[in-house]
Order: structure tokens, then C-alpha cells, then sequence
């Protein structure tokens, strides 16, 4: 699906042609002297010349195709980066049970646990979410997993990089999708999370290392017990990278979290694996106060 700002660029690409001529007219005119100055120059002449021109080159591209806020469309000031007002409208996650992540309890000081996680502790040992599921998390979860706008998994991944920092020797494992929907969707956007997080350091992604063995409806209107009900089994580990994941720490990432069902059912089996610690990273988390329509 072509999104409205292509196609803004495309239907105004007549009107840019001048800007083009002049910019390459001046690209050439730049290009003729340094040249001339690189021949005594050498390989860092070069390597200068080109670092100069890949700024023009991304200046153009910027002038073309400015970055745009992922909610609403607003041109902003850089990539992964929201508008003002959607920025304000995102509820940051920040404090909660040290555990289950829930921003709703509020926890005496000396007290890091909830009483749901005291009386029924989750595999998983921490979880976070970088916003709560509102109207603006709401789009941009929906435009990456139905709608196509996978540049969205940098936006998310750049918002989450304060839950991870103290994971930097972690493994970063996303939630899986069974094959047949992944087939007809085409991606896996708890994947492409995943592989924008481990960015600076690819070598920790593990993309295969979950697998879905079964495939599960769409939890959409389920509650929790039917939701824990439905994934129950419906995963397991690689085999083959069994042995990796024994006494490593894990980043059990997904988009958004519901009910925990999902990612309660993957940390199962890691831990069943041998893994050390889970600690689960999404984009949004729903309260129970939410609607729920993801």
C-alpha cells in the first residue's frame, strides 16, 4: 500500500524538477573542483569528497521525502521521531511492579512485587513496555502489523532502548508467528522489532530460536483465560539452538501487551530451555481500563 506521503512525492515531482537541475548543475560545478583538489590529495581527499557528497545526496532525499511523525503524518525534524502533539498524547511507562510491568499499582517503598505477582509469579523476570496502548500507540501497533508500515519497528525499537540498557549481554528473542501467517502477512513485526533493537549489535538476535508448532486464532476478543488457554503449547525451542539459549539471558520481544498470555507461554519454554532470565520487551501495554481491540 502506497502511504500519503509517496504519494504527495510522486504527484509533486514536476513541480520539483528545477530544484533538481540546480542542485545537480551545483553538484557538478562542486564535483569539477574538488576533484582538482583531491588529484594532490590522495585517498582522504576521496574519502572526504565522498562524505560531502552523501550529505547533499541525503539533504536531496530529506527536500523529497522529509520523515514524517508515525501517528499522524506531521513532517518532523528527523527519522523514528514523533510530532509534539503525539508525542504528548503517548502515556511513557516508566514505574510499575518490577515484575509484571503494571503501571497501575502503586507499591509502598519497600515493596518491588505486586500481589499478583507475589501470589502467582510469572516465568517471565521483568517486563516493560515503552507506552501504554492509546490512540497514538494504537496506530502506529496497527499500521506495522496490518498495515504494511514496517519503518514503524525503528520508531518502536528507538522508544524501548531505555528498557534495555542494562541488557546489553542478553540474547534478543522475538515472539514467533506460526508459518501460514506468516506467509500471508509477510513479515513478523514482533521480528522486525527485534532485529532494529539488535541493530549495534547483530550478533545477539536470535530470530529462530522460538518457533510456533501450532497455529492459534486470532486473539483478538478472547479474555485472559481463553487467550492463556489458546497458546498453551502452541511453542517451542529450535533444537538446533537449545544449547544457546542454556544460562543466557533473554529479550522476549513482542508489540503489544494484552493479557501476557503470549509471552507468559514463550518464557515457559525458554526456561524449560535453560535460559537464566526473560525479561519482556513490547511497544504498548493494555490496562484492563483500555479497550481492547488488538
Amino acid at each position: 500500500m502506497i502511504g500519503p506521503a509517496v504519494e504527495r512525492a510522486v504527484a509533486a515531482r514536476p513541480a520539483q524538477r528545477p530544484v533538481e537541475r540546480l542542485f545537480m548543475v551545483g553538484k557538478r560545478r562542486f564535483h569539477g573542483r574538488a576533484c582538482a583538489r583531491w588529484r594532490g590529495a590522495g585517498q582522504d581527499g576521496m574519502a572526504h569528497l565522498t562524505a560531502i557528497l552523501g550529505s547533499i545526496s541525503r539533504t536531496a532525499f530529506d527536500f523529497a521525502l522529509p520523515p514524517r511523525c508515525p501517528s499522524c503524518g506531521e513532517i518532523v525534524d528527523g527519522d523514528d521521531r514523533f510530532c509534539l502533539d503525539c508525542w504528548r498524547a503517548l502515556d511513557h511507562l516508566d514505574q510499575g511492579c518490577t515484575q509484571c510491568g503494571d503501571p497501575r499499582v502503586s507499591l509502598p517503598d519497600d515493596q518491588a512485587l505486586c500481589g499478583a505477582c507475589m501470589n502467582d509469579p510469572p516465568a517471565f523476570d521483568s517486563m516493560r513496555a515503552a507506552v501504554r496502548y492509546g490512540d497514538v500507540a494504537r496506530i502506529v501497533a496497527l499500521r506495522l502489523k496490518y498495515g504494511g508500515r514496517v519503518g514503524a519497528a525503528r520508531t518502536i525499537a528507538a522508544n524501548l532502548h531505555r528498557h534495555v540498557r542494562d541488557l546489553d549481554d542478553a540474547l534478543i528473542v522475538p515472539v514467533p508467528l506460526h508459518r501460514w501467517r506468516l506467509w500471508r502477512r509477510g513479515y513478523n513485526q514482533a521480528a522486525l522489532i527485534a532485529r532494529a533493537l539488535a541493530s549495534d549489535a547483530p550478533d545477539r538476535l536470535q530470530l529462530s530460536a522460538l518457533r510456533r508448532t501450532r497455529a492459534t486464532p486470532y486473539l483478538r476478543a478472547m479474555g485472559a483465560r481463553d487467550r492463556a488457554k489458546t497458546v498453551r503449547g502452541a511453542f517451542s525451542i529450535d533444537p538446533e539452538q537449545r544449547a544457546q539459549i542454556a544460562r543466557q539471558r533473554i529479550i522476549l520481544v513482542d508489540d503489544v501487551y494484552t493479557s501476557g498470555a503470549t509471552v507468559r507461554a514463550c518464557a515457559k519454554v525458554l526456561k524449560r530451555a535453560g535460559a537464566r532470565e526473560i525479561h519482556v520487551r513490547c511497544w504498548a501495554r493494555v490496562c484492563h481500563d483500555d479497550v481492547d481491540d488488538y
